[in-house]
């Protein structure tokens, strides 16, 4: 129960951060709302390959391997769009950096969600 207190509280944390650097007064641009769309999509390939892949054997996989490669394209993506955003004059870069700040606490909650509810036992995100 403490792990699922502490990652939705990080959860929202890491979205106040994304909120603040679009809604202050200073910034004004809702541009950094595109990370949202990395942030849906970063578990979607390990989600999959973990549904294909039978973790039984201890060597390493290439689905598994291409998983992670996608998953990692994802999260550097999210990290520089906001970095693209600040050197192409669409935000500020006190809103990248709020972003960037976001983005780091979203990403580990996220994290810290495969890796609480990700082993196989009985209470475990694969029975949802």
């Amino acid at each position: 129960l403490a792990a699922l207190i502490s990652l939705s509280f990080g959860g929202a944390v890491g979205l106040m951060f994304l909120m603040l650097g679009c809604a202050l007064p200073q910034y004004n641009q809702y541009w950094p709302l595109f990370v949202l769309f990395f942030y849906i999509l970063s578990p979607i390939p390990y989600c999959i390959a973990r549904r294909l892949v039978d973790d039984t054997d201890a060597t390493s996989n290439a689905c598994k391997e291409l998983a992670i490669f996608l998953t990692t394209g994802i999260v550097v993506s999210a990290f520089g769009l906001p970095i693209v955003f600040a050197r192409a004059k669409l935000i500020d870069w006190g809103a990248c950096a709020l972003v960037l700040t976001g983005n780091t606490v979203i990403f580990a909650t996220i994290l810290g969600f495969f890796l609480v509810f990700g082993s196989n036992d009985d209470f475990s995100w694969q029975q949802w």
